[in-house]
């Protein structure tokens, strides 16, 4: 399967059994949205909210945005019926919770195909406990169907007795880790939360925290910090306006029979190009998004 360039700055968690947040998501300007059946939704709801869920993310009400409904757990009494129901919803993903293995990908997948899953349905995987963290290349790598990497830093601060801080270096072996499996296996990957929400400067700190070490978004608990996170992750005009000189001076010199490029004098070789033409992938399919929005 391959894997359309997406833009995943921000990627919003929508609580499953809420519909007035379900009927406002449709108007936020967030790249993706997690419609929530795990952790926002208490027992004696889950079943109420998976039909909500289903009725929205199949509704077309949500436009260009990528849609995955996060399932409850294959070790809950509700996981096997989630990715069933996801399955022939509509959304765009199913994001596994507390994923750990290559086996449990597997699982999800065969529910999904039994239940008739389209081909162009993914599969995103929570990495969110030590044993999925230590086997995330072979996550990464478990099914042609897997797009995506969502990091769970609250549940692993938790499980690794972990503090939150400013710099997070408690999660940056596990961050690097999951980075390097993602794109081993050329599939996207997204940051953890944010959970002080009066803290916009430690977000925007997170946030060029993980746009320098790689990461295509971050997965966020409120409206309000959806700016910020499609600000710092997204390309900026000079960014691509420098991604087309670099692609036409390579160009340039490639038609002349030159082997050494400078632009604004910076050795440009092959590998800056298919930076550049991924960047700019990138600011076309932004652009094609938010045209569809407005």
């Amino acid at each position: 399967m391959g894997h359309a360039v997406r833009p995943r700055r921000s990627v919003l968690y929508m609580p499953g059994s809420n519909a007035r947040a379900l009927e406002k998501a449709q108007g936020l300007p967030a790249d993706a949205l997690i419609l929530d059946l795990e952790d926002a939704v208490a027992p004696d709801a889950k079943e109420a909210a998976r039909a909500q869920v289903v009725e929205a993310a199949g509704s077309g009400a949500y436009g260009k945005r990528a849609v995955a409904i996060r399932t409850n757990g294959l070790d809950t009494p509700w996981g096997e019926d989630d990715i069933a129901a996801a399955a022939g919803s509509g959304a765009d993903a199913v994001l596994l919770p507390k994923v750990e293995n290559a086996a449990m990908v597997g699982q999800a997948e065969a529910i999904m195909a039994a239940n008739g899953a389209p081909d162009d349905q993914v599969i995103w995987c929570m990495m969110e406990t030590p044993l999925g963290i230590l086997h995330a290349e072979a996550i990464a790598g478990a099914s042609p169907r897997l797009d995506c990497l969502v990091m769970g830093t609250s549940d692993l601060a938790k499980d690794l007795h972990a503090a939150h801080t400013p710099e997070r270096l408690p999660m940056l072996t596990s961050l690097g880790l999951c980075l390097l499996a993602a794109r081993a296996h050329g599939i996207a990957i997204v940051d953890g939360v944010h959970l002080n929400l009066e803290d916009n400067e430690g977000l925007a700190t997170a946030c060029r925290q993980g746009a320098e070490l790689g990461f295509d978004g971050k997965t966020l608990i409120h409206p309000r910090q959806i700016e910020a996170a499609n600000q710092i992750f997204g390309p900026a005009e000079h960014e691509v306006a420098e991604a087309y000189a670099i692609i036409a001076a390579f160009e340039d010199a490639q038609a002349q029979g030159k082997g050494v490029v400078v632009v604004d004098g910076k050795l440009i070789e092959n590998l800056h190009v298919e930076g550049a033409q991924r960047l700019i992938a990138l600011a076309d399919a932004i652009a094609e998004m938010e045209g569809a929005a407005s």
